[in-house]
């Protein structure tokens, strides 16, 4: 993947970030910032992030949305929001903090893991674990957000073969 498609995936993440109404806001005080950087493997097992100006189909990226309230006044019922754009796939266990719940069409949150009734051959149904493959948005609640103070999730994502959707201005 070329510089232009990963800087287009980074665009579509923002803007699916910020059309989604995520968070109770007190006279619109609260901003997101959002960033993607590239994982990398460095000897040891250690890890290092790099920034995701370029990547390729397997590589993983860690999306971050920080939540800032520069306003007087506290902020109750944030729903910090993190899509996860077409072209990715989210990596299990890596939404921070938990718990986090997640959605698969972006509208409808559920507790981490998601599952889903599935009916078998035999005409029983049974529970069974959505593959997070699947998830399209992560969402973290919290309480309050302090005057000043600022919030901050992340996740994980595989870069799929799969066509990376284009920010719509």
């Amino acid at each position: 993947m070329d510089r232009r498609m990963v800087r287009a995936l980074v665009v579509a993440f923002a803007a699916t970030a910020l059309l989604i109404p995520a968070f109770a806001l007190a006279d619109g005080a609260v901003t997101v910032a959002l960033t993607a950087q590239r994982l990398v493997a460095k000897s040891g097992g250690r890890e290092s992030m790099e920034s995701a100006d370029h990547a390729k189909p397997g590589d993983v990226l860690e999306y971050r949305a920080t939540y800032r309230n520069p306003s007087d006044a506290g902020v109750k019922q944030l729903d910090a929001t993190l899509p996860i754009p077409s072209g990715t796939e989210y990596l299990a266990k890596s939404a921070d903090p938990a718990p986090a719940m997640a959605s698969l069409d972006g509208h409808t949150f559920a507790p981490l893991p998601l599952t889903r009734r599935v009916r078998l051959e035999d005409g029983r149904e049974v529970v069974r674990e959505v593959p997070a493959s699947e998830y399209r948005s992560l969402r973290w609640s919290f309480d309050t957000l302090a005057a000043h103070g600022q919030k901050s999730v992340r996740a994980r994502v595989k870069v799929t073969t799969g066509p990376v959707a284009l920010a719509q201005h």
